[in-house]
């Protein structure tokens, strides 16, 4: 009878419910899927990669231009000192001065003054440039000493007529003073510098330059007397009001 009972029991034991297996878990719910949210990553990764394609084409299809950098009065001329080279977009409807035709651009003329901050294109410039009705340029070859340092083309400048003679005097020496005071005057008080050679155009500077030529627009009343007194070597150039930082 023991025997049987403890049999019993073992076979109670046996009847417990058993732990599930690990096949039966509970279902997950299905991931959400966003469409739209996937055609939008797509679509900027396309977006990204056009425009860096882009970016590329253009870089390729650039060109080295003039830029002025300095002001260019009507009837001046570029130079190593008031141009530089920049990049630009290729447009073949705009007439850009490419940067290796700079020493052509040289020869030619502005046709009319030229700010600084400008690209250089074909219209400004020609082989003749007009002069104003009233005005006259005039050539000049001066001497250190007959110039003002750091003279550039577009400064305002007055033309004085100095004596180089030193004639006969008295005893008091008054005739020498005297001369000498009447034969200095201002021939022009208002003088605009056409062109002037920079540093690098005439292969020196200027203040050590023996001889500096310079050209100048005046009014035409005054040009005659400008240009004999040119000639005698008896001009010299002042800076007046009317330049840039003065």
């Amino acid at each position: 009878m023991k025997i049987q009972e403890r049999t019993g029991a073992g076979a109670g034991r046996s009847a417990a419910p058993a732990q599930p297996s690990v096949g039966d878990r509970l279902p997950t719910p299905p991931r959400e899927r966003k469409p739209a949210l996937a055609a939008l990553a797509v679509l900027l990764i396309l977006v990204g990669a056009l425009g860096a394609t882009m970016l590329v084409l253009q870089a390729g299809d650039r060109i080295e231009v003039v830029k002025v950098t300095q002001a260019i009065p009507a009837g001046g001329s570029v130079n190593t000192s008031n141009t530089t080279s920049v990049m630009v977009a290729k447009d073949d409807s705009i007439h850009y001065v490419e940067w290796a035709q700079l020493n052509e651009l040289k020869k030619l003329k502005a046709v009319n003054a030229i700010p600084a901050g400008v690209v250089a294109v074909g219209e400004m410039f020609g082989s003749e440039a007009g002069v104003a009705a009233g005005k006259a340029t005039v050539g000049l070859s001066l001497k250190a000493g007959q110039y003002p340092t750091g003279i550039k083309q577009g400064d305002t400048v007055a033309a004085y007529r100095v004596s180089t003679a030193t004639g006969s005097g008295n005893s008091n020496g008054n005739s020498n003073s005297s001369s000498s005071a009447s034969s200095n005057s201002v021939i022009a008080d208002s003088a605009r510098v056409s062109y002037v050679p920079g540093p690098k155009d005439s292969g020196d500077e200027i203040v050590g330059s023996t001889n500096l030529a310079v050209t100048l627009t005046v009014d035409s009343d005054k040009a005659a007397d400008l240009a004999q007194a040119a000639s005698n070597g008896e001009v010299a150039l002042v800076k007046v009001p009317g330049n840039s930082g003065n």
